[in-house]
């Protein structure tokens, strides 16, 4: 109990092909593959154009909240 048979899965594949038919789940499989061969090409770069652009650039500062310029205008309006 809890593992399937080889028999479970045929049921389960002839079920998926009779829904979607045998030309989608092709389709479906090839533009997989696709995916996966673009992928594992983009890995293989040694460089990358947007992680270049992003080196280039300073990490920006976040002030911490009281310290914006329109809250301590506001903090200093109302104690005076």
């Amino acid at each position: 109990m809890g593992s399937f048979s080889i028999w479970h899965w045929l049921v389960v594949l002839l079920v998926v092909l009779l829904l979607f038919g045998g030309g989608k789940v092709s389709g479906l499989m090839g533009d997989f593959a696709k995916g996966i061969k673009s992928f594992k090409k983009n890995m293989a770069d040694d460089t990358d154009a947007s992680m270049e652009a992003s080196a280039d650039k300073p990490a920006g500062s976040i002030s911490p909240p009281g310290t914006a310029a329109g809250t301590s205008q506001g903090t200093a309006a109302r104690q005076g």
